[in-house]
């Protein structure tokens, strides 16, 4: 989703370049599947469990933090993403990821369990670190102690774990929701409200966060607003063997944002604007980008796509195959049939890394199947968390109306120095990430994106 915003980075700063040429299919044909508006429908979901209505706190009161305890802006560097892509058979693969337990886990609180406060977190660090290790996410539901930013604080600093910068931080869709608590506001824009957010890990080709906690401080006011989260491992095994084995030879790659230039210019001016974009602004984001022109077929479009990658990886710590891609949120043949609130600047699209088509709509429709098969659609209120192994499980939200407030923290490798790495915060990051947040704000709180 943080591409919406990379891309507005893109148009704000650009001015000029030459067309790149691949010798693949016309863009008539390639276009044919977004020629004529689709029928947009919401996704489905595996498991819709009931709402509770549970009662939260006011924004004056979940929003204080607890100015006894240090600041943690400075907090890691995003680490750096840990592939164990090669040689992977994906029939024993298969194999291996149905071996594993149904995810999410629900730990939901007793009255004893609220009693205990922080204690619970401490008391059952280690049971609750191996739960997550083996089932990918945890589900924390009707703790009172996360219903505020202090007590959603105390909840990780328990379990000890050690903050970090989301993996696109400079991307500005999200931003701080309490910087000193290391803790960034989820989705909620009123502009996004009706986007629905597809299945993807927070992770880049370069960066990944190893852990997050999404917490609720207040449920969508008009409905809406579910939380979604899916295990890697089951729509792995769920996949068609034969489209994996074609996606996973054939590897993947995402562009990430779209400036539209009037073919007729000039070669050397179209040069131009493409350095321009690259050398000014590109840098600035922790992906490794390539700009290229045309690469969807749209005569003078020039798009920022990352490197190639497998879609299936090793988890770092267990080892066990997983579905490790954002295809289910970037194929722009998924996003044109459901709701949509992406500008055409940031609308994505996965290729076939070999080729650099996109992806089939019949490999797209696969992709959705075998997704939304697996998707809980959490009915997450005040105090709850999920808590997420970033490797394992993906996660998305369903459109929402009124007002939302949701937040999140990002964790990096507590127990491994050498994966956490040494780098902290970038400071100089966060000019372009405040800019990048009010242009996302300038959007109207309904927009609706023009995909024909």
């Amino acid at each position: 989703m943080k591409v919406a915003a990379l891309a507005l980075a893109f148009l704000s700063t650009t001015s000029a370049f030459a067309p790149r040429a691949f010798t693949t299919s016309s863009s008539s044909t390639r276009l044919a599947s977004t020629a004529s508006p689709p029928e947009r429908i919401a996704p489905d979901a595996g498991y819709v469990p009931e709402w509770e209505d549970r009662q939260g706190l006011s924004p004056e009161e979940f929003m204080e933090s607890d100015m006894s305890k240090p600041d943690l802006s400075g907090m890691w560097e995003c680490p750096l993403t840990r592939w164990d892509s090669e040689g992977i058979d994906v029939v024993q693969a298969q194999k291996e990821a149905a071996k594993m337990p149904t995810c999410p886990l629900e730990m939901r609180a007793s009255d004893a369990d609220n009693a205990m406060g922080a204690d619970y977190f401490v008391q059952n660090k280690d049971k609750i670190r191996a739960e997550l290790l083996k089932y990918g996410a945890i589900w924390f539901r009707g703790f009172d102690l996360m219903k505020g930013v202090k007590g959603h604080r105390t909840m990780y600093e328990s379990l000890g774990l050690d903050p970090c910068l989301d993996p696109l931080h400079s991307s500005g869709l999200r931003k701080f929701s309490s910087e000193r608590d290391a803790l960034y506001e989820e989705v909620n824009k009123p502009s996004l409200r009706g986007h629905y957010i597809g299945l993807h890990s927070e992770s880049t080709a370069k960066r990944t966060a190893a852990y997050a906690a999404f917490v609720c401080f207040q449920k969508a006011t008009e409905g809406g607003g579910r939380f979604l989260v899916a295990d890697g491992a089951a729509i792995l095994a769920e996949l068609d063997t034969k489209v994996l084995q074609k996606l996973y030879d054939r590897k993947i790659r995402i562009s990430v944002s779209n400036l539209d230039i009037p073919p007729a210019l000039p070669g050397i001016l179209k040069e131009g604007i493409k350095n321009a974009v690259d050398a000014a602004v590109a840098p600035k984001f922790d992906m490794d980008l390539e700009m290229i022109y045309e690469a969807d077929g749209k005569p003078g479009r020039l798009q920022a796509v990352e490197t190639a990658e497998a879609p299936i990886n090793r988890h770092p710590v267990t080892g066990v195959p997983v579905w490790f891609n954002n295809a289910h949120n970037h194929a722009r043949k998924l996003r044109d049939r459901r709701p949509c609130g992406v500008p055409e600047v940031g609308m994505t699209e996965v290729f076939y890394a070999d080729v650099m088509e996109p992806l089939s709509l019949e490999d797209c429709q696969e992709i959705k199947r075998a997704s939304e098969k697996h998707i809980t659609a959490l009915s997450m209120e005040p105090g709850d968390v999920l808590l997420v192994d970033n490797y394992r499980a993906l996660h998305g939200r369903d459109v929402f109306q009124g007002d939302r407030y949701h937040a999140v923290s990002w964790f990096t490798w507590d127990d491994n120095t050498e994966w956490r790495g040494d780098e902290r915060r970038m400071v100089e990051k966060n000019g372009l990430n405040k800019a990048i947040n009010s242009m996302m704000d300038w959007l109207p709180k309904d927009f609706e994106s023009d995909q024909s």
